[in-house]
């Protein structure tokens, strides 16, 4: 499964671990997904995805997933969440 949120296209970071002796060793940073469950009031059912903490707030904000579609860019999105934006505005 993969550690990419699918609203935001957020990815894992590569850096390092630094210790008191200056010593480096590699690690990655992961986002924080969690499985969110989102209700789209235009398809008239719930859709689950696996989004970052970040990504929920953002959909909040918005006013919920549909208007959240409707303002992001399709680049940003998985394909799961592209055919979700297409359907939406197909819709309208």
């Amino acid at each position: 499964m993969s550690k990419r949120c699918e609203l935001t296209g957020v990815s894992p970071l590569k850096g390092h671990n630094v210790s008191h002796a200056n010593n480096k060793t590699k690690r990655r940073f992961l986002p924080n997904l969690k499985k969110v469950t989102f209700k789209s009031d235009k398809l008239k059912r719930n859709i689950s995805l696996r989004v970052t903490s970040s990504a929920v707030r953002s959909v909040d904000f918005k006013g919920g997933l549909d208007q959240y579609l409707k303002s992001v860019k399709k680049q940003k999105l998985s394909r799961k969440a592209q055919k979700l934006k297409l359907s939406i505005h197909a819709k309208v």
